[in-house]
């Protein structure tokens, strides 16, 4: 008997618990993806690891006790809880020797092409010991797939630097406000500094440390496999699982001085693994709060039987010739991001949990060709409860079973990489699933283990735990989680979700940000997370010199995209997350009350030398309980009125004619990147809500459900792509919206001058690179001759109009015509010509043939930080953006 899961075939396991403590565990073995033959190929790739079978081992590094007894917390001080000799090893000491002799040799940065090499994710030497970074340096590795040998040449080619921190000064250089909080941002940075060097002193750098995976969980060797697991709590612990038929007493575990419980599985006879290959596996412990079993933390795939509500942790690890094998190149990091926010279990038409290759085959294509550069995946840790959008994680190092196998989503990355797309994980390390059968809550018994206790470690609004930052363990899980990413799956980066909560010790709840700067470095700061996101940024950006990081925060920290040498806390870009509020806000207004001076202050409203990805709406938008701009907009009309053999409503042509152009000055003043949530493209009707049953709440009240349908939870791309609708139409217009950015890359220009904010006219008219924007929200008027300010001279032309007929637009604007400048001041320009505005819409103008003679007057650099603050209301007057 056998049901399916994603496409995999899986036994029901008749019985689990008879038959002896050891003997031959393949007789008593069931496998998830068992296959005719169980012999697995052997490889030199655990070498390190061998273990002899009468012997035990309860050392995790070369250097004595690398793991901080009973849990305890680093915060106060590492140097005091680590009892390591003061001797470090010889590796560790190549290490530094190498970071400070090397650290200006090596330019990571520099492109040669617009890829980078890739390894192909297999191969990797697990080590007992801090390793140098040479030992990762493996050319031109080889790899087996379906008999054919594809060599690919490796990132780990090229020696791994991770710079050693700066002086941390630079911050009060770029921003003199800083300086009257010199004493809290010199407290951080010097705690940044002490972990780094007790990480360096201890493990030997970040690039061992964060390798946590080739100690911890299931490592396998020539000779067997080893289990270990970091379970302080736990009074006694045993591995079960299908190869000894759950029996508890087969596998006793033994616990080292630090809290690690470790087991060694000898090879059967014949030189098959202990454990098979996709069977199920949990650790049995007892624990102060009783017997229970768990999935392994480090699990690496995890799936739901039919039926069951808790997770099995499953024993991943295939043969060589099921192993994916990465063929191509990931892309390197584009000068600005376009980035296509998406979820793979919705992203089908049809009602139903899309799949990993579903999502290759028929999504990534649509991307590329929408001309989006970046594709962000939401839900790929695992997570029990589907409707959480992915954000309760259970399993941090396992993709979800849901969409398919580990190997399924390797495949979808490595076309995205084919596409020359990068693909960005929505990444969770903000939280925890509240769950303790199947997720790491109360993992070994105490409230205390990876998460705070008491009601520090809980988030009453999320209903989740919150990891305890000051734990060296949880250092060494979460910076071990963000590499194995990066290193097994070969994602481009990562979008952290959550940021603005684990800066805080208030998590941003019930509370309001103003700009003002105490809000920022007090002692509501939690500044063991904060050394930890300086830490992750290191890692990421010192290993991967392409890789992107983008952080979810609405606080507007001060720092948060300045480099960690410099003192700040390293993220390549912040999302802009007040832009969509304001869209939502100017939405529930009439037209007419509409400031476009709010409109630009909002867009603009940024730290300077700080990146912002802005975005008009996300997936929040768009969830079940909100509206998205296109619903806002339309609401009912859009179930009667988008086909184009009916006639449309007044209601219609505002809300399309709006959704293009709120886009559109988005993306030309909200920041150095932009993303959609698929769907929104084209303006998806309606919301999403997962499938879900009623909920009984533990206080009697009763939430209904949708008797778990997937109607709601699917993406309707056939609405965008029929040209008989009016969705065609916006959807026509984002593409070209992003294409026009490829070809002038017109969002990283550091030419951007605010040349128009007319509140009567209810024009927005601004410059970036040599395009001209050129904005008209007035709901009735139209201008003729209308007079747009310039800075070059020539002829200009449109190279993108809203109101074409392609576009679902009114076709009132001559593309033929030819725009030519005249001297003279306008706006505060040394130029102008003459253009047509019509009402409600937006027109880019491009210089074509620039007259040979230098501007008048270059764009203005401001040279002082902006602070953030509230939204002001603008008189019109002339602004210079720098």
């Amino acid at each position: 008997m056998v049901y399916t899961i994603s496409g995999i075939r899986f036994p029901v396991v008749p019985s689990l618990h008879k038959s002896s403590l050891r003997g031959d565990r393949r007789t008593s073995s069931y496998s998830l993806f068992l296959k005719k033959s169980n012999s697995f190929s052997r490889t030199s790739l655990y070498a390190k690891f061998s273990h002899d079978s009468e012997s035990k081992s309860s050392t995790i590094a070369e250097s004595d006790k690398v793991l901080i007894p009973e849990d305890q917390d680093i915060s106060a001080s590492v140097k005091d809880q680590l009892e390591t000799p003061e001797i470090i090893s010889e590796d560790a000491q190549k290490l530094e020797d190498l970071t400070m002799k090397d650290e200006n040799k090596y330019n990571l940065d520099e492109a040669a092409s617009s890829y980078r090499e890739v390894g192909d994710g297999q191969g990797s030497v697990m080590s007992s010991s801090p390793v140098d970074v040479n030992t990762n340096a493996q050319a031109n590795k080889t790899s087996v797939h379906s008999g054919e040998k594809v060599k690919i040449l490796s990132d780990e080619d090229k020696p791994k630097i991770i710079p050693p921190p700066g002086t941390g000064q630079k911050i009060y250089e770029i921003d003199s406000f800083l300086k009257a909080h010199s004493q809290h941002l010199d407290f951080r940075y010097g705690q940044y500094k002490r972990i780094r060097e007790e990480i360096d002193k201890y493990e030997g750098g970040l690039d061992a440390f964060s390798r946590g995976y080739e100690k911890l969980g299931f490592t396998r060797s020539a000779t067997g496999i080893t289990y270990r697991e970091w379970a302080p709590g736990a009074k006694s612990a045993a591995l079960v699982g299908d190869f000894n038929n759950w029996n508890p007493n087969a596998d006793v575990m033994t616990r080292d001085d630090f809290g690690v419980w470790e087991i060694f599985l000898p090879n059967n006879a014949d030189g098959s693994p202990p454990i098979p290959h996709g069977s199920r596996v949990k650790i049995h412990m007892n624990t102060p709060s009783g017997i229970k079993d768990s999935i392994p933390a480090w699990i690496k795939f995890s799936v739901q039987a039919p039926g069951e509500i808790p997770y099995n942790g499953i024993y991943y690890d295939p043969p060589e010739e099921e192993k994916y094998v990465f063929k191509h190149p990931q892309p390197k990091r584009p000068q600005s991001i376009r980035i296509y926010e998406s979820h793979v279990g919705m992203s089908s038409p049809e009602p139903k949990i899309n799949t990993y290759a579903n999502f290759r085959d028929d999504v990534l294509p649509r991307i590329k060709k929408l001309g989006y550069n970046a594709v962000q995946i939401m839900a790929i840790q695992e997570h029990s409860y589907y409707a959480s959008f992915g954000y309760h994680v259970t399993n941090f190092f396992a993709p979800s079973s849901r969409f398919g196998t580990p190997e399924d989503l390797k495949s979808l990355i490595d076309r995205a990489h084919e596409l020359g797309l990068l693909v960005l994980m929505d990444i969770v390390h903000s939280h925890a699933s509240n769950n303790t059968l199947d997720g790491l809550n109360m993992f070994d018994g105490t409230d205390g283990h990876y998460f705070h206790p008491g009601s520090r470690g809980y988030h009453w609004m999320w209903d989740s735990r919150l990891f305890n930052y000051g734990s060296w363990e949880v250092l060494r899980y979460l910076l071990s989680n963000a590499r194995w990413w990066l290193d097994e799956y070969k994602f481009d980066g990562f979008r952290f979700d959550g940021v603005t909560s684990m800066m805080y010790t208030h998590h941003g709840l019930q509370v309001s940000f103003t700009g003002n700067y105490n809000e920022y470095f007090g002692f509501a700061t939690d500044v063991d997370a904060v050394v930890y996101l300086m830490l992750v940024n290191d890692l990421i950006h010192g290993l991967f010199p392409e890789a992107v990081t983008i952080g979810e925060d609405v606080s507007g920290m001060p720092t948060f995209c300045v480099p960690t040498q410099d003192g700040g806390i390293g993220f390549n870009y912040r999302l802009h997350m007040a832009i969509a509020d304001k869209w939502i806000e100017l939405l529930k207004k009439k037209d007419e009350d509409w400031r476009m001076g709010d409109i630009v202050h909002t867009l603009t409203n940024r730290r300077w030398l700080e990146k912002c990805v802005a975005y008009a709406e996300s997936h929040d938008q768009a969830l079940v309980g909100d509206k998205t701009l296109a619903f806002w907009l339309m609401d009912k009309d859009m179930y009667d009125f988008m086909a184009l053999d009916r006639p449309s409503t007044p209601l219609i042509d505002r809300g399309i004619a709006l959704h293009k152009m709120i886009r559109l000055i988005t993306m030309g003043l909200g920041g150095e990147g932009y993303l959609n949530f698929m769907g929104n493209e084209f303006g998806h009707p309606e919301w999403i809500d997962f499938p879900r049953g009623e909920q009984h709440l533990p206080n009697g009240v009763v939430v209904p459900g949708n008797n778990n349908s997937f109607d709601k939870c699917r993406r309707r791309f056939d609405l965008g792509d029929a040209e008989y609708l009016r969705y065609h139409g916006m959807q026509e217009f984002d593409q070209a919206m992003q294409h026009l950015e490829e070809s002038y890359g017109f969002m990283t220009s550091e030419h951007q001058y605010i040349s128009r904010k007319n509140e009567g006219d209810k024009v927005i008219i601004f410059e970036r690179d040599n395009l001209v924007f050129v904005f008209n929200f007035h709901w009735t008027n139209s201008y003729s001759d209308y007079r747009v300010g310039c800075l070059m001279p020539g002829k200009y032309k449109i190279v993108l109009d809203s109101d074409d007929a392609l576009f679902g637009g009114f076709n009132r604007i001559n593309h033929t015509a030819e725009y030519f400048t005249s001297e003279g001041w306008y706006d505060d320009r040394p130029r102008s010509f003459l253009v047509y505005a019509p009402c409600r819409t937006a027109v880019v103008y491009a210089l074509v043939d620039g007259v040979d003679s230098e501007p008048v007057e270059q764009s203005v650099e401001v040279e002082q930080p902006v602070e953030v603050e509230q939204p002001v209301e603008i008189e019109q007057s002339v602004e210079v953006e720098p």
